[in-house]
């Protein structure tokens, strides 16, 4: 249950990184909400391993901002390599 949860989770959490972080990625939507899913999984495993933020295996308060928080990351980290 804990992969599926991540997935759905970031899924919500592409669309919210988007939202919070306007502008126009290459690769557009999907790409956007393909990088919330790997924020959310990279966000839960740091946030456990940190022992911070709510684990991503429910959906939780916790799990949510753990996989907000990780799909802005990846989002950041993916437009400065791309700006390249």
């Amino acid at each position: 249950m804990g992969i599926l949860s991540w997935i759905v989770l970031g899924l919500l959490a592409g669309v919210i990184a988007k939202w919070i972080m306007p502008g126009r990625d290459p690769g557009g939507f999907i790409m956007t909400i393909i990088l919330g899913i790997i924020g959310a999984i990279v966000g839960g495993w740091l946030g456990a391993m940190a022992g911070i933020g709510g684990p991503v295996n429910a959906f939780t308060l916790g799990g949510v901002v753990t996989a907000v928080i990780g799909a802005l990351v990846v989002l950041v980290i993916y437009r400065m390599v791309a700006k390249r």
